[in-house]
């Protein structure tokens, strides 16, 4: 009983020394859903920016858009 008691004198108390984290779910969903956002725009503008360039240089088998979507694609999953 005397170590119990000694133990809750000189331990710290981590209830109080605990940081106090926001997990509501609001915040996860909107933490998440931004990146989701932000990974579909750089893929998208890298398409796009592929389709525009094949369409400039004249391609017809749509290389630029192949090779800048598929590095879009990496680029988001890199940021």
């Amino acid at each position: 009983m005397e170590l119990v008691k000694w133990m809750h004198k000189t331990m710290p108390n981590y209830q109080k020394n605990k940081k106090k984290i926001d997990t509501s779910p609001l915040k996860s969903y909107a933490k998440y859903s931004g990146i989701a956002f932000q990974m579909i725009i750089i893929i998208v503008l890298g398409t796009i920016g592929g389709y525009k360039l094949d369409e400039y240089f004249g391609f017809k088998k749509h290389i630029l858009t192949l090779i800048l979507s598929i590095l879009s694609v990496v680029l988001a999953i890199y940021v």
